[in-house]
């Protein structure tokens, strides 16, 4: 297990605990195991690095903050401020690294970690109830978790705070990109894949604002929007962060990877989810991006039937794709901004009423973009997907103004083979669609032009000639077949929903005929 960016010590300490554990517990479980104890010898190797640095100016008679008096230099040590002010967390004593792991070998050890887990969530109200207290009750050895333990203690994140923080993000994404190629569905459900975040990022410009990401599963789009700012020339605190999540162990691990990357925000876990329990219901966001659950079924309840949020139709009961698409929209500025992944049957269903809504956002001219994506680059699914751009105000003041009109990619052809059974965008396609992108809004040097077979500007009547369906291919003059429009278990979604309607309907009309028949004096 070596990782582009995970250099091979670390990377052969990461491979060395998978291998320990595996057989042992699952997947599931083990990666939270393994990646909580990462996060612990982070925040740990910081306080101890930050406790180095402090203890040097404090015994250098040049240096303004010396302290003579050995006894006040110890208490100044132990002044959680002094850290605190540094963006370190403060780790107590009893659970520093070097303590836990001078007790590997102890009997006791699981709940030695739960308790200095615990014992640094009193100290950063920051982590608190974030941080997996689960060692105790692992189906785990004192001796495997001790082994375990000793494994971590050879991973190594330099000197340098800044490095350190690098470092260990890049673990932190590679383990969980990992566990969600192990794990298929189970695992990938809160993994975007770096490529496609990347591309929602780059076509957002998420500079400053208020960023919601409504199932934000492990964070890594709140993530990929930080760097952008960064990489820009501003500062992550230039976006404010609201994300949701339904999984708690999922919210849990999003938490720390914030944590790592020096992010904070207001990430709320709820049991009923977005779409039944929205926990930013007032919120009006300047961006909002994310890759939420393909073709979720059995989502809704009478109590939302009637949500403010359905503008434009009532979603389906057994499916909420479309529930997603106006969650998103609901939550927008005047002059918010979305995108999204989005399984490929969105553009073209009629079933249960999706046609209707998809024709009422085409109506209010929200549409912005819609950019078909290559199948394969998702650990979840194998189905090709697409990304759905909204614009709350086409018209935006310093852009072009694309009012009526809606930019359609194809991108399918794109990517380049990783595996037999993965796909990846490359450098080059994510710039040659965000610059497409950038030059029909008007916002990058270069006037925007048709280009056959890639992309195309169409106005609301061409859309409405093509019954309001939304596949690149019919517009940009790609080939489409149907197996790259609606995979298969789409479509025998929609047949088992359209069956489930044309049941309803004869039993309802059974039940004419029987009240018919009844008033004429035959019973059936």
């Amino acid at each position: 297990m070596t990782a582009k960016g995970v250099d091979s010590p670390n990377g052969a300490a990461l491979f060395e605990a998978a291998n320990k554990l595996r057989g042992s517990v699952e997947s599931a479980e083990y990666k939270h195991l393994v990646l909580g104890l990462i996060f612990l010898k982070y925040i740990s190797d910081a306080f101890e690095q930050r406790r180095v640095q402090l203890n040097a100016e404090l015994s250098d008679p040049a240096d303004d903050g010396f302290v003579e008096d050995p006894g006040s230099r110890a208490e100044i040590l132990e002044d959680r401020d002094e850290y605190l002010s540094e963006n370190v967390f403060w780790v107590p004593e009893e659970a520093r690294w070097p303590a836990l792991l001078a007790a590997a070998s102890q009997p006791d050890i699981a709940r030695k970690i739960d308790e200095a887990l615990a014992a640094i969530e009193r100290e950063n109200s920051g982590l608190r109830n974030v941080l997996p207290r689960i060692y105790a009750r692992a189906p785990l050895s004192a001796e495997l978790m001790g082994s375990l333990v000793e494994t971590i203690a050879k991973i190594g994140f330099g000197k340098d705070p800044g490095q350190a923080r690098d470092i260990l993000g890049r673990i932190y994404e590679y383990f969980i990109k990992e566990f969600a190629r192990a794990e298929g569905h189970r695992g990938g459900e809160f993994f975007t894949p770096a490529p496609v975040a990347r591309l929602l990022v780059e076509l957002l410009e998420p500079f400053e604002g208020r960023v919601f990401d409504p199932a934000c599963g492990s964070c890594g789009l709140f993530v990929q929007s930080a760097r952008f700012v960064e990489a820009h020339g501003g500062r992550p605190a230039q976006i404010s962060i609201y994300g949701q999540e339904r999984n708690q162990a999922t919210w849990r691990i999003g938490r720390m990877n914030l944590a790592i990357h020096g992010l904070s925000g207001e990430v709320k876990y709820t049991e009923g989810g977005s779409l039944l329990d929205d926990a930013f219901p007032t919120l009006k966001a300047d961006f909002v991006m994310a890759n939420p659950p393909f073709n979720q079924s059995e989502w809704s309840t009478p109590a939302v039937l009637d949500d403010a949020r359905w503008a434009h139709g009532t979603p389906p009961a057994g499916n909420a794709n479309y529930a997603w698409i106006q969650h998103f929209l609901f939550h927008l500025a005047p002059d918010g901004r979305a995108g999204f992944v989005m399984a490929n049957g969105s553009l073209t269903t009629m079933t249960s009423g999706e046609g209707r809504i998809r024709e009422g956002l085409i109506r209010a001219d929200v549409v912005d973009c819609i950019v078909a994506l290559p199948a394969q680059l998702f650990y979840t699914t194998q189905i090709p997907v697409c990304l759905w751009f909204l614009d709350r105000n086409k018209a935006s003041t310093g852009e072009r103004d694309r009012r009526g009109g809606t930019l359609f990619i194809d991108a399918r052809s794109m990517g380049r083979k990783i595996s037999r059974t993965q796909i990846e965008l490359t450098e080059a396609d994510v710039e040659r669609i965000g610059s497409c992108y950038h030059r029909w809004r008007g916002t990058e040097g270069g006037e925007y032009a048709d280009e056959a077979g890639f992309c195309r500007s169409a106005s609301l009547a061409e859309i409405e000639a093509a019954g309001f369906t939304l596949s690149p291919g019919r517009f940009v003059g790609a080939p489409e077949s149907e197996e790259d429009e609606i995979a298969f278990e789409e479509k025998m979604a929609t047949l088992v929903d359209r069956l489930a309607e044309e049941i309803a309907e004869n039993q309802r009309l059974a039940g004419e005929v029987k009240q018919s028949l009844a008033q004429v004096g035959y019973e059936v």
